[in-house]
């Protein structure tokens, strides 16, 4: 069979007005996930006992996979372009690979929950909230993908947190990755904030690429931001990092002092019972794609990623913006699992999340399998 690749052109785009349906956001962010627990309890209340991903079952004929048309999503955005992924699913005997592109994590965990895709590129929060409000039974993240790469820039005129009061904000969308981070920032910096973007500062989760047409129309002050977009708004619209997640990351957690996760796989976790060998696949697709970015060239890694780019969200960027965001991304397989314990609290304080269990999140057994490295840690929040 072909291989295929297929691109969502209907991304919604959201502008300011977000007011209007932000209650209606929360809760879906708190809920994501209670329908699809209870559709398929009886059919994986039987499998949530196994200590991994079991080498049983069949490879799946088809993957449909989601990500974002983000630098911090390279592996993917190269890994499908350059067939990598592609190549490694049809190895294992999955001859067709659909993909779908998202703007921010909370939609794409919608589709991935609904059934709508079976695996996805991710950020950490909307994957934990997922987890959490399905008890365990909606996905499992099985490897890592990018460490680091988010930023909060400004407009100039502030430069420090004490300018901030009165300000607005924007964020990919409300409970994302990035969108946890600013509301747990600014909580430490004595400020309050509500999920209806109300308190001292406003957060108003906007899409991208509308995000950066504000700012650079001074209808912004700022906006949190994973790359590219954060060095977009650098290098495009004039603005300042006030804010590198990196430095709030002190390595307590993980042991990689700057190192915070931003990108995950995870996968459908009755598709992981399924269909271990497409699984599998996968991963070492995932793994391969990683490898390739950590030994190209410069040139020749900028090229790829807007190539890839180009194919998933109809634009390339400019080549220094492409080289300022991977200089700040470290891609890795290890998802950085003892990161997940405070990237819970941090959503929970920012009323987006609520306090679970996260034994079971991770199965790394397949990536520690194959990836012929050194051993990747689950930080004893599931199988290694």
């Amino acid at each position: 069979m072909r291989i295929t690749a297929e691109t969502d052109t209907t991304r919604a785009k959201r502008g300011r007005g977000l007011t209007v349906g932000i209650g209606a956001a929360v809760v879906l962010l708190l809920g994501v996930g209670a329908a699809f627990a209870t559709a398929n309890a009886s059919q994986t209340a039987s499998r949530a006992s196994q200590s991994a991903i079991a080498p049983v079952g069949t490879p799946a004929p088809q993957l449909r996979l989601g990500y974002f048309a983000n630098v911090t999503h390279a592996p993917a955005v190269v890994g499908v372009q350059q067939g990598i992924i592609a190549d490694a699913l049809k190895a294992a005997g999955t001859n067709s690979l659909t993909t779908q592109v998202f703007n921010a994590g909370p939609a794409e965990i919608e589709a991935l929950n609904a059934g709508a895709i079976d695996a996805a590129y991710v950020g950490p929060n909307p994957a934990i909230n997922s987890f959490a409000q399905s008890k365990g039974q909606a996905l499992v993240v099985v490897a890592g993908v990018a460490a680091g790469g988010a930023q909060l820039v400004v407009r100039p005129g502030i430069n420090s947190a004490a300018d901030l009061e009165g300000k607005t904000l924007a964020t990919p969308q409300l409970g994302n990755t990035q969108d946890v981070a600013l509301r747990a920032w600014l909580a430490k910096q004595g400020y309050k904030t509500t999920p209806n973007g109300s308190g001292d500062v406003t957060i108003d989760p906007t899409d991208n690429a509308q995000t950066l047409k504000l700012f650079q129309a001074g209808k912004l002050d700022g906006a949190w931001l994973p790359e590219p977009w954060a060095s977009r708004l650098v290098l495009q619209a004039g603005g300042h990092v006030l804010v590198d997640e990196k430095t709030l990351w002190d390595g307590s957690q993980t042991g990689k002092p700057g190192l915070f996760p931003t990108t995950v796989l995870v996968v459908n976790k009755q598709f992981a019972a399924d269909h271990p060998q497409t699984v599998e696949a996968l991963v070492k697709g995932d793994a391969s794609a990683i490898d390739w970015l950590s030994k190209a060239g410069e040139s020749e890694k900028v090229q790829a990623v807007n190539d890839g780019l180009k194919a998933a969200a109809g634009q390339a960027l400019p080549t220094n913006v492409v080289q300022r965001a991977l200089s700040n991304i470290t891609f890795t397989t290890d998802p950085l699992a003892g990161a997940y314990p405070k990237l819970l609290q941090d959503g929970v304080n920012a009323g987006v999340a609520k306090t679970a269990d996260l034994h079971g999140l991770f199965d790394l057994s397949i990536l520690n399998r194959v990836s012929g490295a050194a051993k990747v840690s689950a930080a004893g929040l599931g199988q290694e």
